[in-house]
């Protein structure tokens, strides 16, 4: 019975996802995270805490994995979402920054999410969205 419940959990797909806030950390540098509720199939939702480097790599991952479905050969098929770039900014504007992208991190996980089975529910996509450690007993500021 307790390999069943484990073999469920490995196979939870993402329902919808809502970014909510954004959130400064000091360790180990300082740093934002953004906070998004993740709805689960089995039910449950929880906030999830991703720096804007994690949805980098994870878009540079899904482009490797899926050349067809991000448009490298032809742009017109392209149907992953683009991911708002990285931005320069001096220090004093670095939370306007995050609070700007917060509306086009929320566009492009709600996107993704949305996107065929074969890359919203890829190992990539569910493994960004896993509730992790961190994730249940966040840093206290």
């Amino acid at each position: 019975m307790h390999n069943l419940c484990r073999v469920k959990m490995q196979f939870r797909t993402v329902l919808d996802v809502k970014v909510v806030d954004v959130e400064k950390r000091r360790s180990p540098s300082k740093h934002y995270v953004y906070l998004i509720n993740v709805t689960y199939s089995d039910n449950t939702s929880h906030i999830i805490y991703r720096r804007y480097s994690k949805f980098f790599d994870l878009q540079m991952q899904i482009l490797d994995k899926f050349p067809i479905e991000g448009g490298q050969k032809d742009p017109k098929k392209r149907i992953i979402p683009f991911l708002p770039g990285k931005i320069l900014f001096r220090r004093s504007h670095v939370r306007d920054v995050a609070m700007k992208r917060l509306r086009f991190i929320d566009d492009y996980c709600r996107a993704l999410v949305r996107l065929p089975p074969q890359i919203s529910q890829s190992e990539e996509v569910l493994r960004f969205f896993e509730t992790k450690a961190e994730d249940i007993n966040p840093p206290v500021e």
